[in-house]
């Protein structure tokens, strides 16, 4: 194909374009879809990069969470500039996105993905992506994915470790289908304790994306398991899965229980950063310049902007974003955090 006859906006995907099995109508199809990728940090952001690069036309971007310096090591789209003016990694992600390929649209959305606003956020997606880094996001994710059925790929990391598996509700097991039920707290390592090396974070995170080019297509060979890898010990390995019909609560009881829970704080503890996230759903949005007013005289640090207020108070540092949520960071103590949140944020 000679690339100069391409019509006005592909030229940018020239190369991909001349893949045989991709093609101009491969890239058409990418150009009208619609994907949710829940989860902007260390796999997210790899994920993120090479969708807009190949041109996805619409990319929403959910995460809960602010870049710290610790980040940079495996998080791609970041850098110090980023920490400087204290953004989310949602909307850091997005302005590099945007300035990488202008011609798509890239929606962050600065916010904890949970049951009260999970179906609104897939809602119209045509693809949903795993960027996250635990247990419950992908339970819930695979809840309302099969629910709606709607395609979605799960990823994780840990260590040297990887692994990633497809989920097309109703033809391929789901989450539950493998792991019926959560691993307990306490029970499976986590980053606190095992760390992560970068290259393990680009791998999966290539994997990912390129599932997602395949689904979005309708070409090629999707991964027919869950596959995992090493890269220390060198060891790469697909497992083929297979449903078993009538056994998954998921999928044949059609039993949706992370989707459907109910009321209250909700607390979380955040892999690696001795940090509480707090979260109170239904809240009424935040005015933060309202809130930093109230806080600065016990304030020993204070800093906001439009997306977020950051306070130093009694040895914790509070971040609060205008959804009402926040992260204590200086404890694993979720019930001290909620204790710090109603202190300083209110009840």
């Amino acid at each position: 194909m000679n690339e100069e006859r391409l019509e006005p906006g592909l030229e940018r995907y020239a190369r991909q374009i001349l893949f045989s099995e991709f093609g101009v109508e491969g890239q058409r199809a990418l150009l009208g879809a619609r994907v949710v990728l829940v989860g902007v940090g260390a796999l997210g952001s790899h994920i993120a990069d090479s969708l807009v690069r190949a041109g996805v036309g619409h990319l929403v971007l959910a995460d809960r969470d602010y870049i710290e310096l610790n980040n940079l090591q495996r998080q791609a789209l970041y850098d110090e500039d980023d920490i400087a003016q204290g953004l989310p990694k949602a909307e850091a992600a997005a302005r590099k996105l945007r300035r990488i390929n202008s011609t798509v649209t890239v929606e962050p959305r600065v916010m904890d993905v949970n049951y009260s606003n999970v179906e609104a956020l897939v809602q119209g997606a045509d693809l949903v992506l795993d960027g996250t880094d635990n247990f419950e996001a992908r339970y819930l994710l695979n809840d309302v994915c099969v629910k709606h059925g709607i395609p979605w790929v799960y990823g994780g990391v840990l260590g040297s470790y990887g692994i990633t598996m497809t989920i097309l509700p109703g033809r391929t097991p789901c989450l539950r289908c493998l792991f019926p039920e959560m691993p307990p707290p306490g029970t499976t390592p986590t980053c606190d304790v095992a760390g992560i090396l970068g290259p393990v974070v680009k791998i999966i995170g290539a994997l990912e994306a390129a599932e997602a080019l395949k689904l979005l297509t309708g070409r090629g060979r999707l991964n027919p398991g869950l596959t995992t890898i090493d890269i220390w010990q060198y060891h790469l390995e697909t497992v083929p899965v297979a449903r078993v019909e009538g056994a998954c609560p998921t999928c044949a009881g059609r039993r949706f229980d992370f989707l459907e829970a109910t009321g209250g704080t909700k607390t979380t503890t955040l892999c690696g950063r001795n940090a509480v996230q707090v979260v109170v759903p239904g809240a009424p949005h935040l005015d933060l310049g309202e809130l930093a007013g109230r806080l600065r005289p016990v304030c020993t640090e204070l800093l906001y902007n439009e997306f977020l207020l950051r306070c130093t108070v009694e040895g914790y540092e509070l971040t609060v974003f205008p959804d009402a949520r926040a992260i204590i960071k200086g404890t694993q103590d979720e019930a001290l955090a909620k204790t710090l949140y109603a202190r300083f944020i209110g009840s």
